[in-house]
């Protein structure tokens, strides 16, 4: 029986879990781990300059404007991305994807308020660009191996589009068997 299920409606769910080994898991982690790491890093350094929640003035931490509410903030997304670090599989995969696509909309909202009186986070063009770059690599890190027109049949999100196809492997061994 396949770990994968299909509606009655004939929909695939992608939401079903990976097996714990598989090595998409990994990619999923470490994508995740990474992107963790450097907002926590980011949200702490910006916190321990004590820097007004919120100020807009120049205050900048490796180079990215920053401020008390964008250190918090950044911390906060840190955690949550090292939760998806954890737990791994498809949550991982899901949370890198959507933090991904948050991440771009942030840039683009904060590029449309950088001289504006509403850029509450302080946001310079560095910024923006930031979240541009980490936005398009928690998208790779969370649709790696999971969306492509060319995924190998062993693949479990190939197996989950297919459910009715064999794959190679088991039609060789059930060609060895007869």
């Amino acid at each position: 029986m396949s770990t994968h299920s299909v509606h009655e409606t004939g929909r695939i769910r992608l939401d079903d879990h990976l097996p714990v080994d598989h090595r998409l898991n990994r990619v999923y982690r470490v994508g995740a781990g990474l992107m963790g790491a450097f907002l926590v890093v980011f949200g702490v350094l910006g916190v321990i300059r004590h820097i007004g929640f919120f100020d807009t003035g120049g205050n900048s931490v490796v180079g990215l404007n920053t401020n008390g509410t964008l250190s918090v903030l950044s911390i906060c997304i840190g955690l949550l991305l090292f939760a998806g670090m954890v737990i791994g599989g498809n949550f991982a995969s899901t949370l890198n994807m959507t933090l991904g696509i948050l991440f771009l909309l942030s840039g683009f909202l904060n590029l449309s308020l950088l001289d504006s009186g509403y850029n509450f986070l302080a946001f310079r063009i560095q910024n923006v660009l930031f979240s541009f770059v980490v936005g398009i690599l928690l998208m790779f890190f969370g649709m790696y191996g999971r969306v492509s027109s060319t995924l190998p049949p062993d693949n479990p999100y190939w197996r989950a589009r297919h459910p009715n196809a064999e794959a190679p492997e088991r039609r060789d061994r059930h060609d060895q068997v007869r």
